[in-house]
C-alpha cells in the first residue's frame, strides 16, 4: 500500500502493521502544530480497522523527535489574559495528542534513533513498547528553559515509576539509550541498525499473534483499573473478561487452542 500524504508525517501499512513516520527533518521532527494535527486526523481513522494489528512510530532522517515546537507558544510572551489563554489552549491540544497515543486501542511501538527529547520522550512514555538505539539521546529539557513537562508528566510517571520519573523531570536529566533501558524508558536497547530491525521484527511477530479486540480490551483494562474504586475492581475486571470471552475473538481463540491450530487473526511476517 503506498504511503499516504500528510503535512508532517507519512503513513503506510505492511503485513497488518501501520507505520507512522514523523517527517519534518528540518525541524528534527519536533511536535509542530502540523504534526499534531496529522496524528489527530490519521489515528481515529485507523481505530476500528480490525485488519490493523499494531502501529509503529518512528522518525525520519535518523532522529525520532526533538520535542515540542516552542514557536507555537510565542503568543504567550504577550502576557495578559489573551496570552495566557492562547498558551493554555495550545497546551491542551498537545495533551489531547499524548492522550490519544496513550489510550489508542492497538499496540503502539516506538523505534527511537538519534534523539527523543522533552515532548519526544513524552511520546515514548505513551507507547506500549519502546525500542531504541544505545547511542540515542534522551532528556527532559523543560526546566532548563524555565517551563515544565506539564502534559507528559503523568506518562513519564507511568512508564518510569514515581520516584525515577520525578527525579528525571525535576533535574532535566539527560541520558543515552543504554541508561534509558535501565531507567525503564526503553524496553529494548539495540547496539546497531541490524539489532534494531531484529527487535522490531520480534515485537511485530508478538503483537500479530494477539487478537486485536482483546488487545483493545486489555488496554482499556490497564488504563481503567487505577481509576476504578477498589470496591468495584473485581466487577470491572469480570465485565472486561466476560465481554472478551463471549465475543467472536474469544470463541475463535478458545476453539483454536482446543483444536491446536492458529487463530484466524494470526499473521506471519
Amino acid at each position: 500500500m503506498p504511503a499516504t500524504k500528510y503535512q508532517a508525517i507519512t503513513f503506510e501499512t505492511k503485513n497488518r502493521i501501520g507505520i507512522i513516520t514523523m517527517n519534518q527533518p528540518e525541524r528534527r521532527n519536533a511536535l509542530s502544530p502540523e504534526m499534531r494535527q496529522d496524528f489527530l486526523n490519521l489515528m481515529p481513522t485507523l481505530q476500528y480497522n480490525s485488519d490493523l494489528g499494531a502501529i509503529i512510530l518512528r522518525g525520519t532522517d535518523g532522529v525520532f523527535c526533538a520535542g515540542g515546537d516552542l514557536k507555537m507558544f510565542k503568543t504567550g510572551f504577550q502576557g495578559g489574559e489573551k496570552g495566557m489563554k492562547d498558551v493554555e489552549e495550545a497546551s491542551a491540544l498537545t495533551g489531547a495528542f499524548f492522550d490519544m497515543i496513550n489510550s489508542y486501542p492497538k499496540p503502539v511501538v516506538m523505534l527511537a534513533e538519534g534523539a527523543a527529547m522533552a515532548g519526544g520522550l513524552g511520546v515514548a512514555c505513551c507507547c506500549d513498547v519502546t525500542i531504541g538505539m544505545s547511542d540515542a539521546k534522551f532528556g527532559f529539557s523543560e526546566t532548563r528553559i524555565g517551563i515544565t513537562p506539564a502534559q507528559i508528566a503523568r506518562y513519564v510517571l507511568q512508564k518510569c515509576g514515581y520516584s525515577t520519573g520525578r527525579r528525571l523531570m525535576v533535574t532535566a536529566a539527560r541520558f543515552k539509550g543504554d541508561e534509558a533501558g535501565r531507567l525503564g524508558v526503553l524496553d529494548f536497547v539495540a547496539e546497531d541498525a541490524d539489532a534494531l530491525a531484529g527487535l522490531e521484527t520480534k515485537v511485530k511477530r508478538d503483537v500479530l499473534e494477539c487478537a486485536p479486540g482483546a488487545v483493545a480490551a486489555c488496554k482499556a483494562l490497564i488504563i481503567g483499573m487505577p481509576a476504578t474504586p477498589d470496591s468495584e475492581k473485581v466487577e470491572f475486571a469480570a465485565t472486561n473478561f466476560s465481554g472478551c470471552l463471549q465475543g467472536e475473538e474469544g470463541k475463535e481463540g478458545v476453539a483454536s487452542f482446543v483444536e491446536k491450530r492458529k487463530p484466524n487473526w494470526h499473521t506471519e511476517i
